[in-house]
């Protein structure tokens, strides 16, 4: 790791209280003070868990697993559900951003509206802080709006853009790529578009960037990362199958997570998708968008 997202968390805390009143809170006054597990205690259980935004089938797993056994008591629950989402978050594997030394591409993906222009000029100006030469590729060329955007950002951040307003978004991202090779730029931050709307064109829009990527930079890909806003909840499920089918996705980045009850989605993602979070942004400044810390989140939650 190239250390420039190393600036700690004192809020997270705040940050995900929220989240961890619906997630922990809520579950542990259900339960704490019965003596047993009894069905009723479990069904109660499986609710809260639910509405947390842990999804269905998670929610039922860690529920089944206390059913048949007499290890774990209720004044446990705490402790038990703060192992398990450890292991989760660890499985789905690192959260470290990659970055390598030559050129790193990252393509991001999401749909509209989820802070995927924001999250970019917040990841240019990281990069560009930590001494790299970065290029944006301006890939949601249909919305005039997203460009226009990514330009503020791309001055804000001192980063180089591509821009072609109406052009087809795999000529930009050609057109980004042969540019980089040529000025020797470190890193290219791909927008795409989100128009779930028509997901045939949209999903046949991101394979076709994809296949440019594959063709002309096999080896500088770091990252198909998936922007998801923490408060869709169990629809930032639905968003991350979607995009999955479209493009290898590698990670997730986490946006507006401060104020969000939500958050137990990164645990869904998680358990699900077997994605890990990379980032989260945590606020509208340049500075808030931090690496993702499972321990620390973990914590925090607890």
């Amino acid at each position: 790791m190239f250390g420039f997202f190393k600036d700690k968390f004192n809020n997270l805390k705040q940050t995900v209280s929220n989240t961890a009143q619906m997630l922990v809170g809520n579950v542990t006054n259900a339960v704490e003070q019965e003596e047993e597990f009894s069905e009723f205690v479990l069904d109660d259980m499986e609710d809260v868990l639910i509405s947390a935004d842990l999804g269905v089938d998670y929610a039922a797993e860690l529920v089944d697993k206390l059913r048949n056994q007499t290890k774990i008591k209720p004044a446990d629950v705490k402790q038990y559900l703060k192992d398990e989402f450890s292991i989760t978050l660890q499985d789905a594997g690192s959260t470290e951003l990659n970055v390598q030394d030559g050129l790193n591409i990252y393509f991001i993906c999401g749909v509209n509206g989820v802070g995927k222009t924001t999250l970019i000029g917040k990841l240019a100006y990281k990069f560009k802080n930590s001494g790299k030469k970065v290029l944006i590729a301006a890939g949601d060329t249909f919305r005039a709006a997203a460009e226009e955007q990514l330009d503020i950002w791309s001055k804000r951040a001192g980063a180089d853009i591509v821009r072609r307003d109406k052009a087809d978004p795999a000529s930009v991202v050609y057109e980004a790529i042969d540019k980089a090779k040529a000025e020797n730029f470190d890193v290219i931050l791909i927008d795409t578009a989100g128009r779930l709307q028509n997901k045939f064109n949209l999903m046949e829009e991101l394979k076709k960037i994809k296949s440019v990527i594959d063709k002309k930079a096999p080896e500088a890909l770091r990252e198909c990362m998936l922007v998801l806003d923490a408060n869709t909840g169990q629809n930032g499920l639905q968003q991350a199958k979607v995009f999955s089918e479209a493009v290898n996705l590698t990670s997730v980045a986490l946006t507006k997570l401060d104020g969000s009850a939500k958050g137990a989605i990164v645990l869904a993602v998680a358990k699900e998708m077997k994605l890990p979070v990379k980032l989260i942004g945590v606020g509208e400044k340049m500075e808030d968008l931090k690496e993702f810390n499972p321990d620390e989140f973990i914590e925090a939650l607890f």
